[in-house]
């Protein structure tokens, strides 16, 4: 993965900047998340990988996804098939997906609880994030019944383990040593 991620970042970034040039941020999130479902699909997949021309492919490729891509995607679509590049699209709108939510101070956080969050909670967290990280907050919760009470929240390269179990497993670490 980390071979297409270094291939995708230069497409990633030159349409994130092409979008922001254009006030098209949104409306190209929607045409690379588009074409990267296209790309990942399995029989897509076996036919780019067997397709005979490369104007076949992206004939093909282009129809497929019809009015969803205007003219610029499309050309977006042509060049990252010219250069061999198609199966990147899913790890290019991942790029592009950072490359926004940077843009509009925005961070996603996964929250784990052993128990479901209220609304209440739930808003009352994102408030107190918001702070923290000085940026609009978007919250992804779960529930895990094994870290028994308590949160673990992990946003980018951050992690807050409030959890019981996170806890008694330092005790365990800390009287090991």
């Amino acid at each position: 993965m980390s071979e297409l991620t270094t291939v995708a970042r230069p497409y990633a970034k030159a349409a994130f900047d092409f979008a922001l040039e254009q006030g098209a941020i949104e409306k190209w999130h929607e045409m690379i998340t588009f074409a990267a479902a296209v790309a990942s699909d399995e029989s897509m997949a076996t036919f780019l990988s067997s397709a005979e021309t490369l104007e076949k492919k992206v004939e093909v490729f282009i129809n497929v996804c019809g009015d969803q891509l205007d003219e610029k995607g499309q050309n977006f679509v042509r060049l990252m098939a010219e250069n061999g590049r198609l199966k990147a699209l899913p790890a290019v709108e991942d790029l592009y997906a950072e490359l926004r939510a940077e843009h509009e101070k925005e961070i996603t956080v996964e929250v784990t609880s052993a128990v479901e969050l209220t609304q209440q909670q739930q808003d009352q967290l994102a408030q107190t994030l918001e702070k923290r990280f000085s940026r609009k907050v978007k919250l992804n919760c779960s529930v895990d019944a094994a870290i028994v009470s308590g949160l673990y929240i992990k946003a980018g390269d951050t992690v807050i383990d409030g959890t019981v179990r996170g806890k008694l497993d330092r005790l365990a670490h800390a009287l090991q040593s």
